[in-house]
C-alpha cells in the first residue's frame, strides 16, 4: 500500500509551543536567531538571574544617563 504524502496528520498537541525550544550547540557553529550574544564576566553575571534582568538594568542606566546629560545643559 502506498502512503498518501499529500495528507499530513498533525499529532502534536495544541499546548506544545515549539518556539520555546532551544538549540543546545556550543562553540562557533552555534546557531543564533537574530539576537546578539554578549558574554558577561562571571562576577557581573552572578548579579542577574536572566537576560531580562540585564536588559532592564541597562535600560535604567541608559535612561539615567540621558536625564543627567539633559539636566547638565
Amino acid at each position: 500500500m502506498k502512503k498518501d504524502e499529500t495528507g499530513m496528520d498533525d499529532e502534536l498537541r495544541s499546548e506544545y509551543d515549539l518556539r520555546k525550544l532551544r538549540v543546545r550547540r556550543v562553540g562557533p557553529g552555534r546557531k543564533t536567531f537574530g539576537g546578539v550574544n554578549i558574554r558577561l564576566e562571571p562576577d557581573v553575571a552572578e548579579m542577574f538571574p536572566d537576560s531580562e534582568a540585564v536588559n532592564e538594568a541597562l535600560r535604567f542606566l541608559i535612561r539615567i544617563t540621558k536625564e543627567n546629560v539633559v539636566s547638565e545643559k
